[in-house]
């Protein structure tokens, strides 16, 4: 059994491919740990993000009933608000005329007694 030069340069041709596949193999597989980390965190943000989501929706469920609740408070301060100036309307149309007659008449009679009084005293 001989060996020629062909044989040997076939394999150190051989054993050069299979030296630069076994270099080129090690960016791989250290990209495939770097994708494994990668999806482990992905993993873990959305088992912390889930939870914190469906508080959030709660929180605005919440939110929004109590936003109604406020709304009627609203309108009912509001409805509160037109009836009381509607009363004092009502009160000023029908006590305010007379009021207003019966203070110039007292103020008429204070006049009338202050002036006879002055006259008296002279």
């Amino acid at each position: 059994m001989s060996v020629s030069l062909g044989d040997v340069a076939g394999l150190i041709g051989a054993l050069v491919f299979l030296l630069l596949v076994g270099f080129l193999a090690l960016p791989l597989i250290r990209l495939s740990q770097v994708f494994d980390e990668a999806r482990i965190a992905v993993k873990e943000m959305t088992e912390h993000t889930l939870p914190v989501i469906d508080e959030a929706a709660t929180t605005i469920a919440t939110t929004n009933v109590q936003l109604a609740k406020v709304d009627q408070m609203t309108t009912s301060a509001a409805e509160i608000t037109q009836n009381v100036s509607a009363l004092t309307a009502l009160v000023s149309a029908t006590v305010g005329g007379p009021l207003i007659k019966v203070a110039a008449f007292s103020y008429g009679v204070r006049r009338a007694m202050s002036d006879l009084a002055a006259k008296v005293r002279r």
